[in-house]
């Protein structure tokens, strides 16, 4: 079995050593970069399972960083690690599309402890991702034939349809984020490609209105929500 492969970003040399060493030592396969210019160099170049970013760093931040991995890969798990306990930083973090935020300092202990942690919940999502039919209440949607099947009636669905129904339901009574389906389905976030999600949402809803226990909700600037009771 392969080693699970971490990019580490950190300007302290000391902090980046020890990082680089204990991940190493606990059966990681560990790159580390000393800023965040070298870090989406190094990261463009090969693949990682994880990313662990500082956020304070010269030449590229984390945050900058993340967004550029987050640009060319939606999937990769990251961590920040800063040295602010500041709310905004965290979900600023959060909103960039961060799977973990740790203040410094922190023991090398916990931090394999959330490393695992997020590798396993991420693992879990992708698998979920891969499916080929999801139940939605009474309904059972195959994304690969484009069809959504209920027993009183079954549609066919657009080629639009069809990715939005599926990524709404790989975010099942979760917060689909608008731009993030924008960009994925519509390759482009402006304000006319948001009228247009808007309306194959209308279309969606009008499919799955033969069960009462599914909806699809609008959470104000943020996304939608596919409700399934």
């Amino acid at each position: 079995m392969s080693k699970t492969r971490l990019l580490v970003v950190e300007d302290d040399p000391n902090l980046g050593d020890l990082l680089s060493e204990y991940l190493t030592l606990k059966g990681y396969d560990t790159t580390l970069c000393k800023n965040g210019a070298e870090g989406f160099t190094t990261f463009s170049k090969h693949h990682f399972d994880m990313c662990i970013l500082d956020v304070m760093m010269p030449v590229m931040d984390g945050f900058t960083l993340a967004k550029k991995i987050r640009s060319t890969n939606e999937q990769v798990p990251i961590i920040f690690l800063t040295a602010k306990a500041l709310k905004d930083d965290k979900l600023e973090g959060f909103k960039i599309g961060g799977d973990d935020y740790m203040t410094k300092p922190f023991s090398m202990e916990e931090l394999q402890l959330r490393i695992d942690a997020v590798l396993r919940r991420c693992q879990a999502q992708m698998q979920h991702l891969e499916q080929d039919e999801y139940e939605i209440g009474g309904y059972l949607f195959n994304h690969v034939k484009q069809i959504l099947h209920h027993p009183d009636k079954e549609q066919k669905l657009t080629t639009k349809e069809n990715a939005l129904l599926k990524m709404l339901s790989q975010y099942k009574n979760q917060v689909m984020p608008r731009e993030i389906a924008l960009k994925k389905i519509w390759g482009e976030d402006t304000y006319f490609t948001a009228r247009s999600m808007d309306v194959f949402i209308t279309k969606l809803r009008r499919y799955l209105k033969l069960d009462e226990a599914v909806s699809i909700i609008n959470v104000h600037g943020k996304g939608y929500k596919l409700i399934d009771k």
